[in-house]
C-alpha cells in the first residue's frame, strides 16, 4: 500500500491481483482509495485519478455536508422522511403493549411509545417500522422484475449499509437492500433492485450490464444521480 497525491487529494493506492482499477471515496471524512492491477504503472494510475478528480471532490463534499446534519432525534416536531416525502414526527404516549408507527394525513408520522421510552427504544421502533414497510415494497417489485428479466431471486433482505445501496450474490441469488432506501423516492428503490437483479444476468459492470440497464430502466442514470446526490 502507498500514497499518491493528485491536486492536494491524498489517495491510498493498493495493488492487487485484479484486472481493473477500482476507485472509492469513504465516509465519514472522504478518504480516497484506489485498487489497481499489480502490472499497472503509477503514471497510468495517476492519469486515471486525474480523470476522476471532479467525481472524487463531489463525493468528498457530500460526506462533508452530511457531517453538518445533527443526529436524528425522535421527538415531536422533528422531520423524518418516508418514500421521498418529508413528515413531522408526532410522539404519542401510550400504555398499550403494542407500540408502533402510523402515517396520518400525509403530513405526520405518529410514533406510539411509552412516556419514559428512551431514545434508543424510539429509534428501534421507527427502524422496525421502516424495515417492515420496505420489505412490503420489495416483494412485489422482485416478482415483477423476475418475470421481465427471466431470473429468480432466492432470498432478499434489508440492512443498513454505509457505502452501498444494494448488493447481490449471483451464486446464492441473494439480494440485500439498504434500509435508507425506504426514505427515498420509490423509483430509487426500483432502480437499485433492478441493478442488483441484473447481476444475476451479468456479474460485472461491463457493456453487457449497461445494455441490460438501458433496456430495463432507460432513465437509470438520472435516477442514480438523484439517489447519490441525496442528503439522506
Amino acid at each position: 500500500m502507498e500514497k499518491i497525491i493528485i491536486n492536494d487529494v491524498e489517495i491510498e493506492l493498493t495493488k492487487k491481483n485484479i484486472k481493473n482499477l477500482y476507485l472509492s471515496v469513504h465516509p465519514p471524512n472522504g478518504e480516497v482509495k484506489i485498487s489497481a492491477p499489480k502490472w499497472m504503472d503509477e503514471d497510468a494510475i495517476r492519469l486515471f485519478a486525474i480523470s476522476k478528480l471532479s467525481w472524487i471532490k463531489r463525493h468528498q463534499k457530500k460526506f462533508k455536508d452530511q457531517q453538518k446534519f445533527p443526529e436524528k432525534e425522535y421527538i415531536s416536531g422533528k422531520k423524518h422522511h418516508f418514500l421521498g416525502q418529508c413528515y413531522l414526527l408526532n410522539v404519542v404516549y401510550t400504555n398499550k403493549r403494542n407500540q408502533g408507527v402510523e402515517i396520518r394525513n400525509k403530513e405526520y408520522i405518529d410514533l406510539f411509545v411509552r412516556e419514559n421510552a428512551p431514545k434508543h427504544i424510539r429509534e428501534r421502533i421507527m427502524t422496525e417500522w421502516y424495515r417492515s414497510e420496505l420489505k412490503k415494497l420489495i416483494s412485489p417489485l422482485i416478482e415483477k422484475w423476475e418475470l421481465i428479466m427471466g431470473v429468480k431471486v432466492n432470498e432478499f433482505g434489508v440492512k443498513r449499509m454505509k457505502t452501498r445501496w444494494g448488493t447481490c450474490n449471483p451464486t446464492a441469488k441473494r439480494v440485500w437492500i439498504n434500509l435508507e432506501l425506504v426514505k427515498m423516492n420509490p423509483k430509487c428503490l426500483e432502480y437499485v433492485l433492478v441493478h442488483e437483479m441484473v447481476h444475476l444476468l451479468e456479474r460485472g459492470h461491463n457493456k453487457r450490464f449497461i445494455a441490460y440497464m438501458d433496456e430495463f430502466i432507460p432513465n437509470w442514470r438520472t435516477v442514480k444521480e438523484e439517489l447519490n446526490s441525496s442528503g439522506l
